[in-house]
């Protein structure tokens, strides 16, 4: 993954432009809310793996590779991880990254002999570094959907079909179930839903309008909590920090909320967050309602401390 794609989700997250690459004619993609599923419910798993392997497929011929311009509308052009990000985003399941360095470290570990459809499966052929450099999703088979290069595009390969596959296979994760909620939803899924329900409707300013969607960030997370039946009862984010009771990273749960400053060392909030499970935050600022990983090293850098507001038992 060109490191200028990677750079991007900064640019993005804290809203520089210097950091960006080329959008072009960006288009929010609709997100629809999490399906709810049990953890282990194996036939939901296959039904969401097959609508994936559907979109995926649909995105043959119509797409081309790019690993600086990310362009979710026709004509489509993704890099290899862009493409998984915008497959599943399409079917409800946001993995919040478009970097395959940070979908390896989602969901959990899956051996070789053991893939399902909707893996992740990861590649590198670079000698330097310990990153990924390629990710496709495992389709059945022996077989892979990828956006493979710029000469190729979205190919289907069969893993044993050339020496690359073989040799420069690195792992695979399993990201369904793990990132679809539980089946009764708990208060902390209903809340990851709603968010997801209204990332592409509301608008983030310096001033709240909640008649029109328009809020301020920390109004913003006030709002969804109570749509989600959580009353919070502040719209600042030093307000929102004083809330619950502190937690561990180690030890976040979805609806916890997460705080980041914008200088190194200090305690003073300048985002908030809503962890969305599996190491993804929903995060609103100037330039929307984003979804990310705990990965990025600008959170990494930048965090400060995290709250529960909500029961989790």
């Amino acid at each position: 993954m060109n490191k200028r794609f990677l750079s991007t989700t900064l640019a993005f997250t804290i809203g520089l432009s210097s950091f960006g690459m080329v959008q072009t004619a960006f288009q929010p993609i609709q997100v629809e809310a999490a399906t709810t599923n049990t953890q282990h419910n194996a036939q939901a798993v296959a039904a969401k793996a097959d609508q994936l392997i559907k979109t995926g497929k649909s995105l043959m011929g119509k797409a081309t590779y790019s690993n600086t311009v990310y362009k979710p509308t026709y004509p489509y052009k993704f890099s290899c991880a862009s493409f998984l990000m915008f497959i599943f985003e399409k079917n409800g399941v946001d993995l919040g990254t478009y970097n395959e360095n940070y979908m390896i470290q989602q969901g959990t570990y899956v051996a070789r002999n053991q893939l399902q459809k909707g893996d992740l499966v990861f590649f590198k052929s670079k000698k330097t570094g310990t990153d990924p450099d390629h990710v496709g999703m495992y389709i059945g088979d022996n077989k892979i959907i990828h956006m493979a290069d710029p000469k190729q595009n979205i190919i289907i390969s069969d893993l044993n079909s050339k020496p690359y596959y073989k040799e420069n296979y690195v792992s695979a994760r399993r990201v369904l179930p793990t990132l679809l909620s539980a089946n009764p939803a708990t208060k902390g899924d209903k809340i990851v839903e709603n968010a997801l329900t209204y990332k592409n409707k509301v608008k983030i300013s310096s001033t709240t309008n909640e008649s029109s969607l328009r809020f301020t960030a920390p109004a913003f997370v006030d709002f969804i909590y109570r749509k989600s039946g959580v009353t919070l009862g502040s719209t600042s984010l030093s307000g929102l920090m004083s809330k619950g009771s502190t937690v561990a990273r180690a030890n976040l749960k979805k609806g916890d909320l997460v705080f980041f400053n914008s200088v190194k060392g200090s305690k003073n909030p300048s985002l908030v967050g809503i962890y969305a499970g599996d190491h993804r935050i929903i995060i609103p600022n100037s330039d929307g309602v984003m979804t990310r990983v705990l990965f990025v090293d600008y959170y990494a850098k930048h965090y400060i401390t995290a709250k529960r507001v909500i029961s989790t038992k």
